[in-house]
């Protein structure tokens, strides 16, 4: 794969705010083109003047719904067509929920699905023939710790976030000699607006910070910290505080895990 540390095209979802937008305007800052995507215009065109006006020349703004995947294979043309290649595509859009599972209608679960796993993979699926056809590329999949393990008030989020580490094992595995690699990015608590846009059980926005999401990192210490994963080609890089040994709890003493989560605060 072509030296990152040169020119590289990064395609970023959820680049309006969070880690997302924390994530573009540091790669803004390596010399990179940068493509910046999310749902509303206005608020991309907002990050791009937050960077240095150095950068903002290579920083591309290109709007797109993850609940409509039908216009993603047209997005990804116009991409290509645009920049020739594209090196990294990093995917950070997406939608959390916070509530019991007796009280979650159906239609949220579907709905965190349809962002989180479904859009993510429709905008993969479309990149991937460019992918192989340049015979390199990386994917960065933000998912969370909760796609290792899970807590209560996130079944519907924890269901999509563990699916996604089921969909690229199998294309890492598929297209490994295609030069494609993929670094799966598991924070824990970071402090972005995530929690307050988190959908309660009737669709509905919970709109109040949770306690450990506030007390988390810096949405800019895990940008850093997964673009020198990328960087590195990791496999898998945990972001967080203490919350990440639960990663290794999940995988050497599961039940032990399964006790802690049950008395702990997850809110």
């Amino acid at each position: 794969m072509p030296d990152l540390a040169g020119r590289p095209v990064v395609w970023i979802t959820g680049a309006s705010s969070g880690i997302g937008k924390a994530t573009a305007l540091a790669w803004a800052g390596r010399n990179a083109d940068i493509i910046l995507s999310s749902r509303r215009r206005d608020a991309l065109e907002e990050v791009v003047q937050e960077a240095p006006a150095s950068n903002r020349s290579r920083m591309h703004v290109v709007p797109l719904d993850l609940a409509e995947p039908e216009l993603l294979p047209g997005i990804v043309q116009s991409v290509v067509e645009k920049f020739g290649q594209i090196h990294v595509v990093v995917h950070c859009g997406g939608i959390s929920q916070r509530s019991l599972v007796m009280k979650t209608d159906l239609a949220v679960d579907r709905r965190v699905m349809e962002i989180d796993y479904f859009g993510t993979v429709a905008l993969t699926k479309a990149v991937l023939p460019q992918f192989v056809a340049q015979q390199f590329g990386h994917f960065a999949v933000v998912t969370s710790l909760m796609g290792l393990f899970s807590s209560p008030f996130r079944s519907g989020y924890c269901g999509a976030k563990h699916a996604l580490h089921g969909f690229f094992e199998s294309l890492r595995a598929e297209h490994h000699d295609d030069g494609i690699r993929v670094t799966m990015v598991c924070p824990g608590f970071i402090r972005t607006d995530i929690s307050r846009n988190a959908m309660v059980g009737d669709g509905s926005p919970q709109g109040t910070m949770d306690e450990k999401t506030g007390q988390g990192l810096s949405p800019e210490v895990c940008a850093t910290r997964m673009i020198r994963a990328i960087d590195r080609k990791r496999p898998l890089v945990l972001i967080g505080k203490s919350e990440i040994l639960g990663a290794y709890l999940a995988r050497f003493f599961p039940n032990l895990l399964r006790r802690i989560v049950r008395k702990a605060a997850v809110r």
